[in-house]
């Protein structure tokens, strides 16, 4: 193909429009919780993928933490080779239709695709092509194929063990890459079921319960074993572990679930409650959750949400499916400065949501049951930029206003467990996160490793996903030294 041949066949494919994605109405969705995306059509799917210009330096690879082929995968899907795709993201990734559904695309690979930002003849602009969506619809179609997900082959025994303590998505990766290679892993957690975030963190309008039982039953087939009901560092000591129990190395894999406080007055009335707690009650069934938080939570007629994150957008969207009239979020930026996804807002927009920016609570009143009944607000304004490099709120002066409220929830961000981490004998920061070597996910003590939230903070799936593989691969080689000193 000659140099112009080549520049017309790649103009041909930055004219193709992205392919809509089907959503439910807004109107149907606040009704239930299924996911808010529908499946794509293949017709529309296959030629989505045909607007990939396979660019040799592949920006949308470097920009994916866990370094997805997304050129391979999406010429394989074009050309009809599903089951080909699937395994090109299964290289990389042991979550890609979760990751497919829950990455901010926009920031990671599709933020660095060519296609959004390609210079076209006409000075038109398209958006980059839609690979989370594809991502997901590959993988999916292959599970459907299946009947399941499909399960690993594990090698030999090789009679080490390794206890993994957190069921998220940082512990199943380290368990499935080590059984993989023929170490028994066994992954604890304080929960009733297994998941950790993706099941206690995620609501099931971004992402079906489904594909994590499915995802589940795939590592229980490779031989992991799970318990739970257990938390480390109360039933049962980490040096316990290595010690009586025998396991070689323990990963520490906890996340960082613990939500901030906002230290307002009136917080402790009742029905104010912090995102974790809404949440979970909010959207699992009871047999899930431990029996002192089965009850459903109150929402009343007026929710107040406080937070800019993609987890006050789970809030907000929950309230408004457990029956609230009226939700409002209140974020003390703009939205220029919100962190979260703003496909997001989006959806709660469209689902009846109200924002209330540049405004924070100074109060929460109650009534004389101490329940919620009202906030105290205030307006901001933005001043000079803080330590993060946004410009810092300042209240104005005498803006001070008040709104009903019969159920608060806090959604201003999380920390690690620090009870876990003062009960542990490896390093901490102030804010309880666990110290790693970088390179080898090793902390200083020589048979814990850690990864994921719990060491990096509140972060991404896909980042607990590559720090996971990348633990594991240094574990393995830990338990390949422990033998070659046993043989010695």
């Amino acid at each position: 193909m000659t140099t112009n041949e080549q520049t017309n066949a790649i103009q041909d494919r930055l004219s193709i429009p992205r392919q809509p994605v089907p959503k439910q109405k807004p109107e149907d969705r606040v009704q239930n919780f299924d996911e808010t995306y529908l499946r794509m059509d293949l017709g529309a799917a296959v030629v989505e993928a045909a607007r990939c210009i396979d660019c040799p330096s592949a920006p949308c690879m470097v920009a994916c933490p866990v370094h997805n082929d997304i050129p391979a995968a999406l010429k394989l899907l074009e050309d009809g080779d599903i089951q080909g795709a699937a395994d090109t993201f299964r290289e990389t990734s042991t979550l890609p239709e979760m990751c497919g559904r829950l990455c901010p695309q926009e920031s990671l690979c599709e933020g660095a695709c060519v296609v959004g930002f390609a210079i076209r003849p006409d000075g038109s602009a398209h958006p980059p092509v839609a690979i989370g969506r594809l991502e997901s619809f590959i993988t999916d179609a292959e599970r459907r194929t299946l009947g399941k997900f499909p399960v690993r082959l594990s090698l030999p025994s090789t009679g080490r063990s390794v206890a993994i303590i957190g069921s998220g998505p940082a512990g199943m990766t380290v368990a499935e890459e080590l059984q993989a290679r023929g170490h028994q892993c066994t992954i604890f957690d304080m929960w009733p079921e297994p998941g950790g975030v993706l099941r206690y963190g995620i609501p099931s309008f971004k992402m079906s319960k489904d594909i994590l039982e499915e995802k589940l039953a795939s590592l229980r087939e490779m031989g992991i074993k799970f318990v739970n009901n257990t938390k480390i560092g109360r039933d049962v000591s980490l040096q316990e572990l290595h010690e009586r129990d025998g396991f070689d190395v323990v990963f520490i894999g906890t996340g960082a679930g613990v939500g901030n406080a906002l230290r307002a007055e009136g917080e402790d009335l009742v029905n104010v409650y912090q995102a974790t707690d809404f949440l979970i009650r909010g959207n699992l069934s009871p047999e899930e959750l431990p029996e002192d938080q089965r009850e459903r939570p109150y929402v009343g007629t007026d929710v107040v949400v406080v937070g800019g994150g993609d987890t006050s957008m789970d809030c907000v969207r929950t309230a408004i499916r457990l029956g609230a009239e009226r939700v409002t979020c209140v974020y003390r930026r703009t939205e220029k400065e919100m962190l979260g996804r703003s496909e997001e807002r989006v959806h709660a927009r469209e689902e009846g949501v109200n924002f209330a920016y540049l405004t924070t609570p100074l109060r929460f009143v109650g009534d004389a049951q101490g329940k919620v009944q009202s906030v105290d607000m205030v307006k901001m304004e933005l001043g000079e930029p803080d330590e993060s490099g946004r410009r810092r709120p300042v209240q104005i002066e005498g803006s001070e206003y008040s709104v009903p409220a019969t159920a608060v929830v806090i959604a201003v961000g999380y920390n690690a467990d620090t009870e876990f981490a003062e009960s542990a004998p490896f390093d901490t920061d102030r804010w309880g996160l666990v110290k790693v070597d970088e390179r080898t996910g090793q902390t200083n003590i020589p048979y814990i490793y850690a990864g994921g939230d719990v060491v990096n903070g509140a972060d991404l799936v896909v980042t607990a996903i590559a720090d996971g593989k990348r633990a594991a691969t240094w574990i393995h080689q830990h338990l390949g030294l422990l033998e070659a000193e046993a043989e010695a």
